[in-house]
């Protein structure tokens, strides 16, 4: 955590929105990557997951994601046989899906909970992830962001976020699952993840996410004192003709202008003395939604932790209040 603010003062974060350029043809670029993922695809498998954890259904689901590649993800769920409202959720930087059953909290309110694993990903905290990621690239510094940072479509979150928007329409046709009720959520790389799935996807019927990542590159890049923006910042430490190139990527995926695509129900939150996530960052993301319902739970004096369980009190009620009892 930090030890002070680490951005603007809370009244100017309340209207901050930055003119972010959108790169021409990027709903054509995001319709032709998610036709050739759907036209790749491969019937979804689900198989039991091996647990001591009996009064909930956990299930090792795998899907085709970008360019059909299989992803896995585990499915938590209620024993019941009646369909249940869905909550899909992405994973934060270097993490993976881990064990089945280390998430359960979702699957014990009531819903149909989707954890996510992300691909080539899996290794740096958690207990682990079960997807790699089969493509490669140029030179990059070590992590993701700027794996292909050169070209948009070879950029890391295109498979990524392609993975994303995959899960929810397999989501869609599970058993057991209404159809009509699917939330998105996930902390930090996961919030940034559920903004691009609601933006790109119309089954999207709620968003949440927390202290999300991926937002206001132009800005973040160059003012967010912690890693991972600072992997970007590295590398054009040595790629010193390349910034143009590489925000002309970066904007095809940047959450603050995918956000304006964004009608579903919101609930955001931003930590103010976040040193990985700036707040700006997040607001970027918040006021540019397109959502008549909306709103953010402001956390002063946390850092890229948030608000934590606290925040996941308020989802439970807030996503209650749109779903009905789950």
């Amino acid at each position: 955590m930090a030890l002070m603010f680490t951005d603007l003062p809370l009244e100017d974060l309340r209207a901050y929105s930055p003119a972010l350029v959108e790169p021409e043809g990027l709903d054509a670029f995001w319709s032709e990557t998610l036709e050739q993922a759907r036209a790749a695809a491969s019937a979804p498998a689900i198989a039991p997951a091996s647990s001591p954890i009996s009064e909930i259904v956990i299930e090792d689901l795998e899907f085709s994601g970008f360019a059909g590649d299989p992803i896995r993800a585990w499915i938590s769920r209620p024993r019941t046989g009646e369909p249940r409202p869905a909550v899909i959720e992405y994973v934060g930087y270097g993490g993976g899906r881990g064990l089945p059953g280390e998430h359960l909290k979702w699957a014990a309110s009531g819903y149909v909970h989707i954890l996510m694993d992300t691909r080539g990903q899996g290794s740096t905290w958690g207990s682990g992830g079960h997807t790699p990621d089969p493509h490669g690239s140029d030179g990059a510094v070590p992590g993701v962001m700027t794996r292909g940072i050169l070209d948009p479509a070879q950029y890391y979150y295109r498979r990524m976020f392609t993975d994303a928007v995959r899960l929810v329409e397999t989501a869609a046709g599970l058993e057991g699952v209404d159809r009509e009720r699917i939330a998105v959520t996930g902390g930090s790389q996961g919030g940034g993840t559920a903004i691009a799935a609601a933006a790109l996807s119309p089954l999207v019927s709620a968003v949440m996410p927390d202290v999300p990542f991926l937002c206001d590159f132009p800005r973040s890049i160059v003012k967010t004192p912690g890693a991972p923006f600072t992997e970007i910042t590295r590398y054009l430490s040595i790629h010193r003709d390349a910034s143009a190139q590489v925000l002309r990527t970066l904007s095809h995926f940047d959450g603050a202008i995918l956000a304006r695509r964004v009608t579903a129900p919101a609930l955001f939150s931003v930590a103010l003395m976040d040193e990985i996530v700036l707040p700006g960052s997040v607001f970027a993301a918040y006021n540019a939604l397109r959502s008549t319902d909306k709103s953010i739970e402001v956390y002063q004096y946390n850092g890229h932790e948030g608000g934590g369980h606290h925040q996941w009190l308020r989802q439970v009620a807030w996503l209650g209040e749109r779903f009905g009892a789950a």
